[in-house]
C-alpha cells in the first residue's frame, strides 16, 4: 500500500479541480499563501469563484447515503462566507483510495484518475455556533465536473448582477 501525506492529498485535489475547470471552460489561478482560506481561483466569461481544497480517502458519509459531511474549520469557513467577497466561496472536497498507488492509472494512452469530487456553497451561510469547526454538507448531487461547475458559475453571476435588479437597482 502507498503510504500517503497530506502534502500529496492537497496536490491531487488541486490537480483534480484543475483539470475539471480546463474540460468546464475556465482557467485556475492557485495561491501560494492560504492567507484568505482560498487554495485556487477559478475564472470563466469575467465571473471569478473560490475554492478551499480538501481531500479525504474516508469522508463521512451521513445516513442518506447521499451526503458528505467535513469538518471545516471556523477560520476557514468565516472567510469563505464573508458577505462582502469579490468573488463567492466555496469548498471542494475530493474523495480518493486510500491507497496512494490507486489514485492514477498511467498507461501508454492515458492518465486516469481514481477519484471524485464535490462542493458546497459557503457563501452567505451563517455564522458558526460552534468554537473550532463546523460540519459543512456536500450532497454527491453537488459534483466538481462541468455541469457542477456551471452552477457554481452560475450562482457567482446571480450574487453579482441579479440583485441590483431584483432590489430596485440598490
Amino acid at each position: 500500500m502507498g503510504e500517503l501525506e497530506t502534502w500529496q492529498q492537497e496536490q491531487i485535489s488541486l490537480a483534480y479541480l484543475s483539470a475539471v475547470a480546463t474540460r468546464a471552460g475556465a482557467t485556475s489561478a492557485q495561491w501560494n499563501v492560504d492567507k484568505d482560506g482560498v487554495d485556487v481561483t477559478l475564472k470563466r466569461d469575467h465571473i471569478q469563484v473560490e475554492f478551499q481544497m480538501k481531500c479525504s480517502f474516508s469522508p463521512t458519509l451521513l445516513a442518506d447515503g447521499e451526503t458528505y459531511a467535513f469538518d471545516l474549520d471556523i477560520r476557514t469557513y468565516d472567510c469563505l462566507r464573508h458577505k462582502n467577497r469579490s468573488a463567492a466561496g466555496f469548498l471542494g472536497l475530493v474523495v480518493v483510495p486510500r491507497d496512494l498507488n490507486d489514485w492514477l492509472v498511467h498507461d501508454d494512452e492515458s492518465l486516469l484518475m481514481h477519484c471524485v469530487g464535490y462542493y458546497a456553497r459557503i457563501q452567505n451561510l451563517p455564522a458558526a455556533t460552534t468554537e473550532s469547526t463546523t460540519r459543512i454538507h456536500l450532497p454527491k448531487q453537488q459534483r466538481i465536473d462541468s455541469d457542477g461547475l456551471d452552477r457554481v458559475f452560475g450562482y457567482a453571476f446571480d450574487r453579482l448582477f441579479k440583485p441590483q435588479s431584483e432590489e430596485g437597482g440598490q
